[in-house]
């Protein structure tokens, strides 16, 4: 640990830009906690943001295919410290989905791609009410039976998507761990994270 001290504290400050946002880091500035996870081959914060894709980490998952951190708190009961927002906006998902999102919308817009998002994380009771309004899709509506939903786990996300960004996303939304799977909606796209 003290190697690691010592070797952050020579390098040379540096600034990088990531999403819009200019960040420096100068050497009396850095954190330890960025050099240590640096050293262990993670990174954090704007660093884990320069690299694609992010939250490479492979997770457990449960018989229905839901990580099993997640399914401890139970469908559309996901605490805000385990949700994170995407971009500026107001919209949130499991950490590791919004962190991949992120990328993703960014990696986009280099190639002159617009990905926007119009809904993420739906706690039960949007669940309830959206089921009222738009019907269960069992029955031919647009809504998952409260307590199912993809966005209840905060592992789905409806994105806003012109025929370009449309197809830029089955080329490569894979790559991120979205994946389109509800045929009758090609704005839904679902997160699914590495297995360990």
């Amino acid at each position: 640990m003290i190697a690691l001290q010592t070797q952050q504290a020579t390098k040379p400050a540096t600034t990088s830009t990531t999403t819009g946002a200019t960040t420096s880091t100068t050497a009396s500035g850095a954190s330890f906690a960025t050099a240590l996870a640096s050293a262990m081959g993670t990174q954090t914060g704007a660093a884990a943001a320069s690299t694609a894709p992010a939250a490479d980490k492979s997770y457990t998952l449960n018989s229905k295919g839901i990580p099993t951190e997640l399914a401890a708190y139970g469908n559309g009961k996901i605490p805000a410290s385990a949700l994170e927002k995407v971009g500026s906006t107001g919209h949130k998902l499991w950490a590791p989905a919004a962190q991949n999102l992120n990328q993703m919308i960014a990696d986009a817009k280099t190639q002159g791609v617009t990905i926007g998002i119009t809904d993420s994380y739906r706690p039960y009771e949007e669940q309830v009410d959206l089921a009222k309004r738009k019907g269960l899709y069992s029955q031919g509506g647009l809504a998952a039976k409260p307590g199912t939903s993809e966005h209840g786990w905060g592992m789905a996300t409806d994105l806003d998507l012109n025929s370009k960004a449309q197809a830029w996303m089955r080329e490569n939304g894979e790559k991120y761990g979205f994946h389109e799977n509800v045929p009758r909606e090609p704005w839904h796209w679902a997160y699914r994270p590495k297995t360990s």
